[in-house]
C-alpha cells in the first residue's frame, strides 16, 4: 500500500511533501507543507504501544481532495466571522461566506488549501511560510506567516505561529487536528474524558456565530472544569444532540498571553493523556460533527464523534465584538502565539 511517505506531488507548480520529526523516545509526528496539516502523529500507550491517534489520509492526493480541515492550520481568521463582514478603522470588509450565513476558517480557499513554503527542516523542527495577498479572501494587508513546528523529547508537538503585515487586518490561527487517543479510526471518543480550564464559555446565535455574550460554565453542561466524560455530555440538548459538541470556551489565566493549560483529553482504555498548552485565550471543542463515513488511513472508516478537536484560538468573530481579545494586527506589531500538545500515560 502507498502512504502519503512514498509520494511528492504539486499543485499549482509548487511542490507538495512530507516530513517527519521523531524524537528520541519514537514519537513521530508526519506534517505536510500542504495546508501546513499534522498527517500522523505516533505515540505510546501504557504499555509502550504505539498508535496514530489523528485523522487523515494514505496519500497526498486525498489530503488535497478530501476533508480539507484535518490537521491543518486554519486562517487568515479561524472560526466564524458572522455574515462574513467586519469593519477596521472605518473601513467595512466584506468576506467569502462559506458556512450558512457566516465566513469560516478563512473563506473558501484559507490558509489549509494553500501550499507553503518550507523554510527549514531538522529532526525535531519544521519551519514553514505563507505570503497571503492584500485583499486575498477579502481580508487586508500582505501578511507573512510562519509556523514553526517541534517535537520535544518530552513528547510535547508544540506550534508557534507568528505573522506581520503591512496594514491594519485581523489574524486568528489555529490547528485543526482530529484526535482520538484509542487511535484514528479505531470507534468513538465518547469514552475519552475531558478537562477544560475555563469558568466561561461564549454563547452561539442562531447562525453559530459569537454573540458576544459570556456565560459561566457553573451548573450547566459546558462545565468541564474536572475531568468528565465526554459521552455524558456530547449529545446534551444545549449542543446538537446526536451531532456533537462546537463551542468555545474562555481559557483561565493569570494574565492575558500566557503559554498556560487549556485543558486534558484521557483515554482510559490506552492510558493515554493529552494536555494542552497555549499562549491564545479561547479553545473551540469539536467532537467531528460533520465527518461522515469518510475513508481514512489504513482504509478505516471515520464517523461523527469519532475525534475529537482542541482547537486554541482567539474568541470567534471578536472581529466584531469589542470586548473580546483584539485580533487586530497592525504594520510594526508582531502576532505570536503557541500551542503545545503534550502526550504521556497513566
Amino acid at each position: 500500500m502507498k502512504t502519503v511517505k512514498d509520494l511528492e506531488i504539486e499543485l499549482n507548480g509548487k511542490p507538495i511533501s512530507l516530513y517527519t520529526l521523531f524524537n528520541k523516545n519514537g514519537v513521530s509526528v508526519d506534517i505536510t507543507n500542504y495546508g501546513a496539516k499534522i498527517i500522523r502523529l505516533m505515540v505510546p500507550d501504557k504499555n509502550g504501544k504505539f498508535d496514530d491517534v489523528v485523522l487523515s489520509f494514505d496519500t497526498l492526493e486525498e489530503v488535497v481532495e478530501k476533508e480539507i480541515y484535518f490537521g491543518a492550520i486554519c486562517g487568515r481568521v479561524a472560526n466564524r466571522i458572522k455574515d462574513g463582514k467586519f469593519t477596521l478603522d472605518g473601513v467595512d470588509y466584506q468576506l467569502p461566506v462559506n458556512n450558512g450565513t457566516n465566513s469560516l476558517h478563512g473563506g473558501v480557499h484559507g490558509f489549509n488549501e494553500k501550499v507553503w513554503t518550507v523554510k527549514s527542516v531538522a529532526q525535531q523542527e519544521l519551519v514553514l511560510e505563507l505570503f497571503a495577498a492584500d485583499g486575498e479572501e477579502g481580508y487586508p494587508g500582505n501578511l507573512t506567516v510562519t509556523a514553526t513546528y517541534i517535537l520535544s523529547d518530552e513528547n510535547e508537538v508544540k506550534i508557534h505561529y507568528e505573522a506581520t503585515t503591512d496594514k491594519p487586518t485581523i489574524v486568528g490561527l489555529t490547528n485543526h487536528s482530529y484526535f482520538n487517543l484509542k487511535g484514528a479510526g479505531n470507534g468513538t471518543i465518547k469514552n475519552h474524558l475531558l478537562q477544560i480550564n475555563a469558568d466561561f464559555y461564549t454563547v452561539l446565535d442562531e447562525s453559530f456565530a459569537l454573540s458576544g455574550e459570556i456565560r459561566p460554565v457553573a451548573e450547566t453542561p459546558f462545565d468541564f472544569r474536572q475531568p468528565t466524560v465526554v459521552g455524558e455530555r456530547i449529545d446534551d440538548e444545549v449542543y446538537v444532540p446526536g451531532w456533537g459538541i462546537d463551542n468555545n470556551w474562555c481559557l483561565r489565566k493569570p494574565q492575558l498571553g500566557d503559554c498556560t493549560l487549556a485543558g486534558t483529553v484521557y483515554e482510559p482504555i490506552s492510558g493515554r493523556k493529552m494536555e494542552v498548552l497555549t499562549t491564545q485565550p479561547g479553545m473551540q471543542i469539536y467532537t467531528g460533527n460533520w465527518v461522515d463515513k469518510v475513508t481514512g488511513k489504513e482504509g478505516k472508516i471515520y464517523d461523527r464523534q469519532d475525534a475529537i478537536c482542541l482547537e486554541t484560538q482567539g474568541f470567534p468573530n471578536s472581529a466584531n465584538i469589542a470586548h473580546f481579545p483584539s485580533p487586530v494586527l497592525r504594520p510594526g506589531q508582531k502576532y505570536d502565539e503557541w500551542c503545545v500538545y503534550k502526550f504521556s500515560v497513566e
